[in-house]
């Protein structure tokens, strides 16, 4: 054997050292893959029921806002129709207001003129009471002022 095939042998066996120091490791590495990837199928079967859950809730949800959004748009369809009665009611409310001014200021000024008119019959009624009671105590003093003279006579 020469030199060269010492130092073949050699690298061979320096290669089959390298060899089985890594295969304790390799093989470790290989257990721990295992066990992860157990413990990700695992996961995965405890998972897939929670996900279809959460399937079933969201499609729970949509439904739910589906009929929000159509109870939501039967809601704004009767506002609608309120603010046109609403509308309307201000309407009728103006017109009644103005007939009201209409038939205030007709009847008004008749009945103005009927109140001046009571008021005026009713003072001159309380001037002439006055009047006739002063003539009455005007003609009883002349009495005694005139009796009072002959009597002095």
């Amino acid at each position: 054997m020469d030199g060269g095939q010492v130092a073949a042998l050699i690298a061979a066996g320096a290669f089959l050292m390298l060899v089985l120091v890594l295969a304790v490791p390799i093989l470790r590495l290989r257990h721990t893959v295992d066990a992860a990837t157990r413990a990700i199928n695992d996961l995965n079967d405890r998972t897939a029921p929670l996900l279809g859950n959460v399937n079933t809730t969201v499609e729970n949800v949509n439904t739910a806002l589906n009929q929000v959004h159509t109870s939501l748009d039967g809601v704004n369809l009767q506002l609608a129709k309120i603010d046109t009665m609403t509308g309307h009611a201000q309407n009728v409310t103006a017109n009644v207001a103005n007939l009201a001014t209409v038939i205030s200021a007709a009847a008004a000024n008749p009945l103005i003129k009927v109140a001046a008119f009571g008021f005026g019959v009713r003072k001159a009624a309380a001037a002439r009471r006055h009047a006739e009671t002063e003539r009455e105590v005007r003609d009883t003093i002349k009495q005694q002022r005139r009796a009072a003279k002959r009597a002095n006579r």
